[in-house]
């Protein structure tokens, strides 16, 4: 997804020149062509992740629409306060896109795990928060809400699903199936790829949302009917969809402690239940409860 992040603003800084990226000595190399393009539109700023969003602030203040980009817990949980008084009480709009989605960097411990970015920026007046989960729709994203006056948090994945969707819009979920079942899973960002398989076969219907803030809530009510299961590597969706009162709905995902064991993305998916036979036991559990 970084290489596609990276493209992305290559080609939208070719017709903007408002477009500013300020980097915390993340992807330094892998914006070597937009820095020799535009020399005096690039600022590594080094390991001072405040310092980066209080920049974003200043220049979007001053009609740039700045790109702040480093590893996801450094740019949210450390810098919280600069994104919610710097940015969002300002209402300036700026782009945080980070990279290290929650254990994408699973052998460097919980320094680097990142778990809770999504829900505690939802949080946050006015900022918007997007988990794409995939380059394509990641690309989309960007191009229509990268200069719209408002905060808005990227959060991107090095593991993105290959799930193809047709439509993809801002503030709108993706339904993938309405299969008229008594089960409806919600999902977000990469982890899609793990339930698609999973529900392969299974009588469930299946949306995907990629936009958590705004949610979309017309979407979730069509399934007001129906048990709903969240599968979510991270919170934020649950919460989302709990926001809407009176619906029938669980959380299967992380659980109430740190991780404190080493692997791959793909170990820590299966060690805490998100790997496709892990949901698909769930899924089917649900099932055995509606009949």
């Amino acid at each position: 997804m970084r290489k596609q992040f990276k493209n992305t603003i290559v080609d939208l800084a070719r017709h903007d020149d408002s477009i500013v990226v300020v980097l915390g000595d993340v992807s330094v190399y892998l914006f070597n062509d937009f820095r020799e393009k535009y020399p005096d539109r690039f600022f590594n700023m080094g390991i001072c992740e405040n310092t980066l969003i209080s920049v974003a602030a200043g220049l979007s203040s001053q009609g740039f629409s700045p790109f702040v980009h480093t590893i996801a817990p450094f740019v949210t949980e450390r810098s919280l306060e600069q994104i919610k008084l710097d940015l969002a009480y300002n209402r300036f709009g700026a782009n945080i896109a980070s990279c290290g989605a929650t254990f994408d960097y699973a052998w460097d411990g919980a320094t680097h795990h990142c778990y809770t970015d999504l829900a505690i920026l939802r949080l946050i007046p006015e900022l918007e928060v997007v988990q794409p989960g995939s380059c394509h729709e990641l690309d989309i994203l960007l191009r229509s809400q990268y200069n719209n006056g408002r905060p808005t948090y990227f959060r991107l994945s090095d593991h993105p699903h290959t799930v193809p969707l047709d439509e993809v819009a801002f503030g709108k979920g993706v339904l993938l199936r309405d299969a008229g079942a008594p089960v409806t899973v919600m999902t977000a960002g990469p982890l899609l790829g793990n339930v698609m398989e999973a529900c392969a076969g299974l009588k469930v219907n299946i949306v995907y949302f990629h936009t958590l803030k705004p949610i979309d809530r017309e979407l979730i009510e069509r399934f007001r009917e129906t048990k709903i299961v969240v599968f979510h590597d991270a919170f934020g969706l649950y919460e989302a969809v709990q926001e809407l009162p009176d619906l029938c709905v669980s959380y299967h995902g992380l659980p109430d402690m740190f991780c404190s064991f080493y692997g791959t993305l793909h170990d820590i998916r299966k060690k805490i239940g998100l790997d496709p036979d892990a949901i698909r036991e769930t899924v089917k559990l649900k099932l055995e409860q509606c009949r």
